[in-house]
């Protein structure tokens, strides 16, 4: 059984439902996230699930940068293509 990561500290599960189903909740919950321009987040995901991410986040325009795999979950940074790049300034040590 997969744990759906929502937020930090929040995940769901549905022990009487298929893989099928988990995965489709965990799209749902993803393309609504992108549906309202939200500019940047992050979220754990089920690596069986990562092709049918990385298709809704292009549509929505969307980038992902994949952290590091645990288990049968991957972590993925999701930022807007509209959002300009945040810069900092940053000084050499010499």
């Amino acid at each position: 059984m997969h744990h759906i990561h929502l937020t930090e500290g929040l995940r769901l599960r549905f022990p009487a439902r298929s893989v099928d189903f988990d995965q489709g909740v965990e799209v749902g919950m993803l393309a609504t996230l992108m549906s309202q321009d939200v500019v940047e987040f992050s979220r754990r995901i089920s690596k069986a699930n990562l092709g049918q991410v990385r298709a809704v986040a292009e549509q929505f325009g969307y980038r992902l940068v994949e952290g590091a795999p645990a288990e049968d979950c991957v972590e993925l940074t999701f930022y807007s293509r509209a959002a300009r790049p945040r810069l900092r300034v940053v000084q050499s040590g010499a």
